[in-house]
């Protein structure tokens, strides 16, 4: 009798041990080898700023530009959503301040390292802030990051006029071009801005975007061009996941905000036509960030619809990202040189799917 319930509860310890594997995602082992690699080969401790990438031969400057950053933001906001008592932002953060410039008219974040060198402050490195920032407001409710963004808005609105009709220009005094990614991430920021205020000047200025960007910047099947150029209106017709998806996101964003149907309809759209376009041969284009920033839209209209379909393929272009594109430090790009930007892409998108496990 005694050997009969020893093997009872070793069989009931080893089926609890299969299950809690089973249970146990490889993606939180992902974010913890990309973090610390990223601390161990990509960050230099000495100014508390980053490198762009991993040869020094390709950087271009001593640190990074703040383009990676924009990445590395939002990929710590999603660590302290996985690990809410962690502080991963705060490190970033600080590195960001490093990039603040004062100045007439508008403050904002310049695209390098302020003492080192005086350079472009562009709108859309500036949202993509202000986008993890709010973020990061929904869950701290800490002040600093929606007067950060209300900062940011500030200067954004700075690049919006009325030539061609509206729309925001790539960066401060170059008017050549209104970008989707200068107008796409517009619209996200005036969104998050009402909804954490409801003051409806927010939610005008996102639909005065978004109205101008899919009338001017959105191809027939339903992805969106790169840029208008100005003043011939000649359009850019590259397209990239990242625009694809901020516009995706700004659409399934005004569904839940206004109820009106049309935007659901539309995002649904965008999400069917972006996935034919971008998703070829069981992969996703080879810019990890630029799809880190497509599947938070995607991520929006799954909380809705529940449609697996808007998910599954992230996934399945991710798993094939950590098997087959990672070297022996763990980090990942398909490249020599190992890049900022693909490292805090790769942890959000990792990040994401697991928190897309506990939608229901």
């Amino acid at each position: 009798m005694r050997s009969y319930f020893k093997a009872i509860i070793i069989l009931a310890a080893t089926v609890g041990f299969h299950r809690a594997e089973a249970q146990t995602s490889p993606y939180k082992s992902h974010i913890k080898d990309l973090y610390k690699a990223i601390n161990t080969h990509l960050k230099d401790s000495k100014s508390d700023l980053y490198i762009e990438t991993t040869d020094p031969a390709k950087n271009e400057h001593p640190h990074s530009y703040l383009w990676p950053l924009c990445a590395y933001i939002q990929a710590a906001n999603e660590m302290e959503v996985l690990e809410p008592q962690k502080s991963y932002m705060l490190p970033v953060e600080k590195a960001i301040a490093q990039y603040y410039r004062p100045g007439v008219p508008y403050p904002a974040y310049q695209d390098y390292v302020v003492k080192e060198k005086t350079t472009t402050l562009y709108y859309d490195d500036n949202q993509w802030i202000a986008i993890a920032f709010m973020d990061a407001y929904k869950r701290k409710h800490d002040k600093k990051y929606i007067d950060t963004t209300k900062m940011i808005y500030r200067f954004m609105l700075g690049g919006l006029d009325t030539v061609a009709g509206g729309g925001i220009y790539w960066r401060e005094k170059d008017k050549t071009t209104k970008n989707t990614c200068s107008n796409g991430p517009g619209v996200l920021v005036a969104l998050q801005l009402y909804k954490a205020t409801k003051n409806k000047k927010y939610l005008q200025t996102a639909l005065d975007i978004y109205n101008w960007t899919q009338k001017h910047l959105q191809a027939p099947e339903g992805v969106y061009y790169d840029n208008i150029k100005l003043p011939s209106m000649e359009l850019a017709k590259a397209a990239y996941t990242y625009n694809t998806g901020t516009m995706l996101q700004s659409a399934a964003l005004l569904y839940n905000i206004t109820k009106d149907k049309k935007y659901l309809a539309e995002a649904q759209r965008v999400a069917k036509a972006g996935k034919a376009h971008f998703f070829k041969n069981g992969r996703l284009p080879n810019e990890y960030w630029f799809n880190a920033v497509m599947l938070r839209g995607y991520v929006e209209l799954y909380k809705i619809d529940k449609n697996r379909e808007w998910i599954d393929f992230f996934r399945q272009d991710a798993d094939q990202i950590w098997e087959k594109e990672r070297d022996a430090n763990n980090l990942v790009g398909n490249r020599p040189e190992k890049r900022l930007i693909d490292q805090g892409a790769m942890i959000e998108i990792y990040a994401v799917l697991e928190q897309v496990k506990n939608i229901k």
